[in-house]
């Protein structure tokens, strides 16, 4: 989810974009080359917006019933919501399987940043990736921030979107949450090109699945706040979640939202 670290602002907190966040199971080259594909006939089959409209949500209707299918996923799994909700982990286990995870997701940011054609981030996550899996035991440390090696996180929705592809309808899927048409895709290519596939044997791929489910309840637990607010807090949760998500995926792809000004002159006047 962002330019982590503090080299780059997000107009939302790192917290509320790591629910995105999805662990990638291993594949073959044919099966890379099949997601290609598909990513590339998701795209022509893209939503488009319709002319006035405030956003491009053609599937509301069933967007929203996923919504709430998660929201009440949430509050039965985690109890959203509640006041007096206890800790799932201790803070240094979820901080670490936090770590873990994301130094996890380095080497598919490396190559996404070259396949943008942007060498500099995809030097410094690599830098970031060695020094966390040896100094930091894998990764579950984080020395490299503490050294200014900060993580520039990038994924295959935004190498589309460097290529000019569509953004296409807003989604919302279930328990991931919420997407838009090009970064569904991005996801699946995400899923089978990441350079860790088959990295590791049995039984120790099954290990790593099981902490990168760990780190997404760790984040549950991190940023319960937040999620809350927005989850129950809210008039319309679907609404505000909408919102918030496109205005910071929009300024992560430095897309510049368009801001209404009341005093305008219509007509340009």
């Amino acid at each position: 989810m962002s330019r982590s670290g503090g080299a780059r602002p997000a107009v939302l907190q790192e917290d509320t974009k790591k629910m995105l966040r999805n662990p990638l199971p291993s594949a073959g080259p044919a099966r890379a080359a099949g997601a290609f594909v598909a990513a590339a006939l998701l795209f022509a089959g893209c939503a488009k917006q319709e002319p006035g409209a405030e956003f491009n949500d053609p599937f509301e209707t069933g967007n929203r019933a996923v919504h709430d299918a998660n929201v009440a996923l949430d509050r039965a799994v985690f109890g959203g919501g509640k006041p007096d909700r206890k800790p799932f982990m201790p803070a240094p286990v979820a901080e670490g399987l936090a770590n873990f995870s994301d130094n996890l997701g380095m080497p598919s940011a490396v190559l996404n940043s070259l396949l943008q054609g942007r060498p500099d981030p995809a030097v410094r996550n690599a830098a970031r990736f060695l020094m966390n899996t040896t100094v930091g035991i894998g990764g579950i440390l984080d020395p490299a921030t503490a050294v200014g090696l900060y993580a520039e996180d990038t994924d295959f929705g935004e190498t589309l979107h460097v290529w000019g592809a569509p953004e296409g309808a807003f989604l919302v899927l279930p328990l991931a949450g919420p997407s838009t048409e090009r970064d569904l895709a991005g996801k699946v290519v995400d899923f089978v090109i990441d350079p860790l596939n088959g990295a590791f044997p049995e039984p120790e791929k099954y290990y790593v699945a099981a902490a990168r489910v760990g780190a997404k309840v760790a984040d549950r637990q991190r940023y319960g706040d937040v999620i809350d607010d927005i989850l129950y807090n809210s008039a319309d949760s679907y609404a505000q979640m909408r919102l918030l998500y496109l205005q910071n995926r929009h300024y992560e792809l430095g897309i510049e939202a368009e801001v209404f000004d009341p005093y305008e002159d219509p007509y340009g006047q």
